[in-house]
């Protein structure tokens, strides 16, 4: 008899029919997040969960399918899922690393280009009809080569983004608990304390995953550190900075603009936040390639199904259980 999979939202085809081989598949029909009260029902009866970063796996979740060979996280970061208690009952979590790298280390450059030269403020003004022409002091922006960018976490994304800095000769400041030979040794790049970073760094990129310490990492007072020139980009989690101070900041003009692409109470947005026009938001899309996508499908699958085989998944995030 086939194991029998549940998958809590429509990803690409690719890892849903790596699935089909093996396994019983069902998918939640919905473009939308499963409700609380739908993803407990849906996965009862189930062997394996593919789920998402809107899935929260806890306690309850665990309770509901006590035989469940493995939740594979469609993701890299997996703060949803309460891997503690996972371990403590013998069950595998896997994530999604290195196959979306680039392209969210891409995006945060994306994000970094779009604040800091006024491209959607610009777009929409000529969009409007109402642009007289060109004009010497018109949506001027920052200027970036030979800046100085500050990466605030330098695991796999941090050191992707930073070393895309050295076309424009940036010198690169990072902040993080380890070391980081390789930005050393490519970039020159300095290991420096996170208040250093910021009273330097002409912009302020973070890639930390979402911990207890990293929890509102940035607040008033973080933002009152930085150049009122800075810009800061935030493409790791949303809780990492406490919204209600970062537009606080940007209103105040502390600094003097922001990328994100993640947020405190996704998908809510601090009220006001949207009216300001010195930040670019974007709605979750770092990874919304087409190539990484695809490969995050393919992985999740990929560890899934090992977990059903009571083989150690290739990406499991507590191995201790095995």
């Amino acid at each position: 008899m086939k194991p029998k999979v549940y998958v809590t939202r429509m990803v690409p085809q690719a890892g849903i029919d790596l699935l089909k081989e093996e396994c019983e598949v069902e998918v939640n029909p919905e473009d939308r997040p499963l409700t609380r009260e739908e993803l407990l029902h849906n996965i009862k009866g189930k062997d394996g969960v593919l789920c998402l970063l809107t899935d929260r796996i806890d306690a309850e979740v665990y309770d509901t399918v006590p035989e469940i060979k493995g939740f594979a996280n469609y993701a890299v970061g997996y703060d949803n899922i309460d891997v503690e208690e996972a371990t403590r009952r013998g069950i595998p979590i896997s994530n999604t690393p290195d196959v979306l790298t680039d392209a969210t280390a891409e995006m945060a450059w994306a994000l970094l280009f779009a604040v800091s030269r006024r491209v959607v403020e610009s777009d929409s003004h000529m969009r409007s009809g109402q642009w007289p022409g060109w004009g010497p002091l018109q949506f001027l922006g920052g200027d970036l080569s030979g800046k100085t960018l500050g990466i605030v976490g330098a695991g796999r994304i941090g050191t992707a983004m930073a070393l895309k800095s050295s076309g424009f000769k940036m010198e690169v400041l990072y902040y993080d608990t380890q070391s980081n030979p390789k930005l050393e040794s490519s970039l020159n790049a300095r290991k420096v304390e996170l208040s250093e970073l910021l009273a330097k760094s002409d912009f302020v990129s973070v890639h930390t995953p979402l911990l207890e310490e990293t929890r509102h990492l940035f607040t008033l007072d973080t933002f009152k550190k930085m150049k009122p020139t800075a810009y800061l980009i935030n493409t790791s989690r949303g809780p990492v900075i406490k919204e209600a101070d970062l537009y606080t900041a940007l209103q105040e003009e502390y600094i003097a603009g922001a990328g994100l692409d993640v947020y405190e109470n996704e998908p809510e947005l601090t009220p006001g936040m949207e009216k300001l026009k010195n930040i670019v938001i974007t709605p979750h899309t770092a990874s919304a390639t087409v190539g990484a996508r695809t490969a995050m499908a393919t992985k999740a699958a990929r560890n899934l199904l090992a977990m059903l085989k009571s083989q150690k998944a290739p990406d499991c995030v507590n191995p201790e259980v095995y």
